[in-house]
């Protein structure tokens, strides 16, 4: 007999708690190397994202800022150093890919978030911030946004969770990742965008932390911001 209880207990242990066993230790010289591509690239990404999202929604200049920004967040998580892809618990007490876990993981933050709408959708002043960043679908091409939107989040995934993650070391990583995250977001002025960020940030960098690579988030990421960019709209249209 399936105790949901017990499941839902091993499901959270396995994808975000227990980290899977392995050793990514570099030398100092690469740590160095590590932290100083990382900064440089915070500096450029923060001052390309606030650009990009202060483009007016329509603007074909919007593309282009998004493509750049994804551009620098891949390049530098990929020249920071080595990344690691991640493995996961399984049932049978092995290892896998990290694949299920993070797209249930995924599904339940839109839920949450979605559910969040209930409550943003009634308040003008909060249901505006998140159209400043919904109004560039509404406006402009969803299926190239769509694109834009997948590949920003790996690219954020590889430079966050991956090369930040990593330079960062073993103390607090997730902390100090996520609030980096948070402070990159506030640069677009949106608070609302600036919280999705911060408690993405708080799930992607569990799941960094237990699967030991940048799989698992990348997985989580796109979902979730898919599923928003499509999903959340309408939802907040319903309740207006």
């Amino acid at each position: 007999m399936i105790h949901p209880v017990r499941e839902l207990r091993s499901f959270v242990a396995a994808a975000l708690v227990a980290p899977v066993p392995r050793d990514h230790h570099e030398p100092d010289v690469r740590v160095r190397r590590r932290r100083v591509v990382t900064a440089v690239t915070l500096v450029l990404g923060s001052l390309v994202l606030a650009l990009t999202l202060r483009i007016p929604p329509g603007d074909h200049l919007f593309y282009v800022g998004g493509l750049v920004l994804a551009g620098v967040w891949i390049a530098g998580g990929l020249a920071a150093g080595r990344l690691h892809v991640g493995w996961a618990h399984t049932r049978g007490a092995g290892l896998a890919r990290p694949v299920v876990q993070p797209v249930a993981l995924a599904l339940l933050a839109v839920a949450v978030f979605l559910a969040g709408a209930l409550v943003v959708g009634r308040v003008p002043w909060l249901a505006g911030r998140v159209d400043e960043v919904l109004d560039h679908a509404r406006y402009g091409s969803l299926p190239l946004v769509w694109v834009i939107t997948v590949i920003t989040g790996i690219g954020e995934e590889l430079f966050f969770r991956g090369a930040l993650f990593a330079s960062v070391g073993r103390r607090h990583p997730i902390a100090i990742t996520t609030l980096v995250y948070g402070l990159v977001t506030a640069a677009t002025g949106n608070l609302m965008l600036t919280f999705a960020a911060l408690l993405l940030g708080v799930l992607t960098g569990a799941q960094r932390r237990v699967t030991g690579g940048v799989l698992a988030p990348i997985i989580t990421h796109v979902v979730w911001s898919s599923s928003m960019l499509f999903l959340l709209p309408p939802a907040l249209d319903l309740l207006r």
